[in-house]
């Protein structure tokens, strides 16, 4: 049991949901949402924090709003496996 709670703590840091790593749930799900939303484009790209015509980094910015859509997701299908075990920890 042990070995494989130290197995689940060494997961990349891209597998690991942001909650088990201390950041409050629902600022995981804000992230997600104002990403989606970034990704969606509203503004139909009048509204952009790093304009796409600039080299190599044009679309860092579309690449941080799906890394926030990946970590709310993460959150959503792995996160409630963590909470559980740790609600489920002895004390």
């Amino acid at each position: 049991m042990n070995e494989t709670r130290q197995t689940e703590k060494e997961r990349s840091f891209m597998t690991t949901p942001l909650s088990a790593r201390g950041v409050p749930v629902f600022v995981v799900y804000l992230l997600a949402f104002i990403g989606g939303v970034y990704i969606l484009n509203p503004g139909a790209g009048v509204i952009e924090l790093i304009p796409d015509n600039i080299p190599i980094i044009g679309n860092l910015d579309e690449g941080g709003a799906f890394l926030a859509i990946w970590y709310g997701l993460l959150e959503y299908f792995e996160g409630r496996k963590y909470r559980r075990q740790d609600d489920s920890a002895p004390n």
